[in-house]
């Protein structure tokens, strides 16, 4: 029974870090290019780095991490990578849609949007989960995305501004 438990959480675990990761570092990404560039073909060039690179990379922290605990048999280790691995990739990827449909303008604002729903619908199962508030839980998540996006605009516009 334990182990049926571990495994809902191990997959929990890839869930929720691909998700999270795959909204704050894609839009980070997306709204650095868009403003540092503004091209529509640069954006998702980003994405799609993004989307396979970064995939990796979490997949491989994740494992890293289950491994370093040393409390995780090895089918619950690559049970949380593989999950992580494809949530990121597969959510990542969705980024791509907005871009593709609209202006630039609009892409990035509906791909925030987009971002921050999911972002505030897992805030909102994870609080549940653990008797939180989920208002509390929902802002701290959003607050922290929000923050990484108005950086990354404002180091896109800094550097167009010192490289044009």
């Amino acid at each position: 029974m334990d182990m049926e438990k571990y495994l809902k959480t191990s997959i929990v675990k890839g869930l929720s870090f691909g998700l999270t990761s795959g909204a704050i570092t894609t839009l980070g990404m997306m709204v650095g290019l868009f403003s540092f560039t503004g091209s529509k073909l640069v954006v998702i060039g980003g994405i799609i780095s993004i989307a396979i690179a970064d995939s990796f990379s979490d997949a491989l922290g994740i494992h890293i991490s289950e491994e370093s605990e040393n409390k995780h048999t090895v089918a619950e280790i690559w049970e949380a990578t593989i999950c992580t691995f494809f949530t990121k990739l597969l959510f990542a990827s969705t980024f791509i849609i907005p871009v593709l449909i609209f202006d630039l303008n609009i892409a990035i604002l509906a791909s925030i949007f987009w971002g921050a729903s999911v972002l505030a619908i897992l805030s909102y199962y994870i609080a549940k989960s653990q008797s939180a508030s989920p208002i509390k839980v929902i802002f701290e998540h959003l607050l922290i995305a929000f923050v990484v996006v108005i950086a990354t605009y404002y180091v896109g516009k800094l550097v167009n501004c010192y490289l044009s």
